[in-house]
């Protein structure tokens, strides 16, 4: 097996410049280099977890002396709330809030309040969901609901109790979690997804298991190709299933029809179950197939990323990001603000999924990649 290398330099600590440029820019909806707009935007609200996934964050980097980022470097409630607002008045549609395990943070049926507060220049709420590993799920449903959350997805890697303990590193059970979507369906934080990474060889069985689980119990199960995400995960091209034989799996099973996306630059391919009708069912559900590395979907990425401590992510494969905690703390007023996010959106020209295969390995940016459990999902 090959040695493990761990990088040794602190990303978080990283920032690219700031434009430069603080002029006014139009008020609008904005578009990137590439024509794409910006209507996405994942919010991740701490580095820390209580799961070990081996994909994400592996117990031997993520140990008990990792050094997390304190409490003070994390952007405020009302900062993050702040720069929201900003960005839902640029034509953000979609607040996701991650992690690390979001539902670790203290206080965050607070921090739903103050962003299902926020409207869009035509009047609407914004669309405010959260990825979750599911394991706190149970206690807070009803709560994040009542604050103003609408939807929740979450990971889980498996039904086999010993896969998913195996997994998650730290002997939790599938039960619980399984008890979490449960009581979010029960919450009316519908539709719930299901997020499963597929890792060839580690769980790779678990595809129809899922999807027998899941089929008709309103929750929409998709599949992700374990990503290159980050340098601590060992990732191998290897151990990627690629999404076609997956669906293959699934086909031997089922009988599904190809449903168009249910909205501009959606990440999954949707497939719906096929009733007695002849069509597709609604009753019985949909699966996706989220294909980063054998179908990139750059073309249509209409998302940022915003860090714990306030660094604007273009990519999620991006090394580096733009400190806009330095502007909040720096005394700029909204318009400055604004004028920087502008300047940083418009020249946004990422395509880092495209690109892959022919880059080589040094300029694929592995060693350099920022931490999923520090950018978010």
């Amino acid at each position: 097996m090959a040695e493990r290398v761990i990088p040794l330099v602190d990303h978080r600590t990283a920032a690219l410049p700031l434009p430069r440029a603080q002029t006014p820019v139009a008020a609008g909806t904005l578009l990137d280099a590439r024509a794409r707009p910006l209507r996405d935007l994942r919010i991740s609200i701490t580095d820390r977890c209580n799961f070990r996934c081996g994909y994400c964050m592996p117990k031997d980097v993520f140990d008990g002396n990792y050094a997390y980022l304190p409490h003070a470097a994390l952007l405020s409630f009302e900062e993050i709330t702040r720069l929201a607002r900003l960005f839902v008045a640029r034509g953000v549609s979609k607040l996701r809030l991650t992690g690390g395990e979001p539902l670790l943070r203290k206080g965050i049926e607070t921090l739903v309040a103050q962003l299902a507060a926020l409207r869009t220049p035509d009047g609407r709420k914004p669309d405010i969901t959260l990825t979750t590993n599911g394991s706190l799920l149970m206690r807070k449903a009803r709560a994040l609901k009542a604050a103003g959350l609408d939807r929740v997805t979450v990971s889980l890697d498996g039904l086999d109790d010993a896969v998913f303990r195996r997994m998650n590193d730290v002997d939790f059970p599938v039960a619980d979690v399984l008890a979490g979507i449960e009581a979010a369906q029960a919450a009316g934080l519908a539709p719930v997804k299901v997020n499963m990474v597929v890792k060839r060889g580690t769980n790779d069985d678990q595809i129809l298991p899922m999807a027998r689980r899941f089929r008709g119990s309103g929750v929409t199960l998709r599949f992700i190709e374990y990503m290159d995400v980050g340098a601590t995960n060992g990732w191998r091209m290897d151990e990627v299933l690629p999404s076609a034989d997956a669906l293959r799996r699934l086909q031997a099973e089922h009988a599904l029809t190809p449903l168009s996306a249910s909205a501009p630059g959606e990440t999954a391919e949707r497939w719906g179950y096929i009733g007695a009708g002849g069509g597709h069912d609604p009753a019985l559900g949909e699966v996706g197939f989220i294909s980063s590395v054998t179908q990139a979907f750059c073309g249509d990425c209409n998302r940022a990323r915003l860090s714990m401590d306030g660094k604007l992510f273009l990519c999620l494969f991006a090394s580096q990001g733009y400190d806009l905690r330095a502007l909040l703390r720096g005394g700029a007023d909204d318009a400055q603000i604004d004028a920087a996010v502008s300047a940083i959106w418009q020249a946004r020209a990422n395509r880092y999924s495209e690109l892959r295969a022919s880059l080589p390995p040094d300029a694929a940016g592995g060693s350099r990649r920022v931490e999923m459990s520090y950018i978010g999902g």
